[in-house]
């Protein structure tokens, strides 16, 4: 998954990247409102985390335009404010959650995790694709109850397809949400990493859509 992180505070946003990356999460960031808004409205994201006080442009007129030209990505709201008002305000512009200043980043990661989960349709962190089950909260991936190892490239690829199971994938569009702005972007290793896949999973597990990409396919 691909989030975009958009706050002025240097130090706030390093720990933020951090503990997203660490998470394994694919991370962009932007520092200010019209850089933000520009990544926003030009890039692929699962969710973007917004600080409301940006230079620039504020995030409430980033939101806002961003709903206004139809993009639906999930957005949490940071912000030093409090106040019920401003919480209205937010979720009014078009917000999917809000976080007040300051915060402890495991409930950044728990509240980033559910607007992902609930953009692709799914109640719980747990998601199950046939004998395969993916704790989304954890990271830990089991085959028939016994755990799998995955490399965190690995794991990202299987994350989104089972995130979006049922669906055909196309090596665009996982080389889109796997991979941050900075990375050398090849299609290629899309391949590389499905067939290092297949190889703990069970068989058919991963199928291939001819000329279209991917899909994966379970209860």
């Amino acid at each position: 998954m691909r989030v975009l992180v958009v706050e002025d505070d240097t130090n706030l946003n390093r720990q933020l990247k951090e503990a997203l990356t660490e998470a394994g999460y694919a991370v962009d960031v932007a520092f200010d409102g019209e850089e933000g808004h520009f990544l926003g409205d030009t890039e692929p994201y699962d969710t973007i985390i917004l600080d409301i006080g940006l230079p620039q442009m504020d995030g409430l007129s980033v939101l806002e335009e961003w709903r206004r030209a139809g993009k639906t990505t999930p957005v949490l709201l940071l912000t030093a404010r409090d106040r019920w008002s401003d919480k209205v305000q937010g979720i009014d512009a078009g917000a999917d959650d809000y976080v007040a200043k300051p915060f402890h980043m495991e409930e950044v990661l728990a509240r980033v995790r559910a607007l992902v989960r609930r953009a692709a349709g799914h109640a719980s962190n747990e998601i199950v694709c046939g004998a395969v089950r993916l704790d989304a909260r954890s990271g830990k991936v089991t085959v028939d109850g016994q755990s799998v190892k995955l490399t965190s490239h690995e794991l990202r690829l299987l994350s989104y397809l089972m995130h979006h199971k049922g669906k055909v994938i196309s090596r665009t569009e996982l080389t889109e949400h796997l991979y941050d702005q900075d990375f050398d972007r090849d299609s290629n290793t899309i391949e590389v990493f499905v067939g290092r896949l297949r190889k703990k999973l069970p068989d058919d597990c991963i199928q291939t859509v001819r000329g279209l990409g991917y899909q994966i396919l379970g209860d």
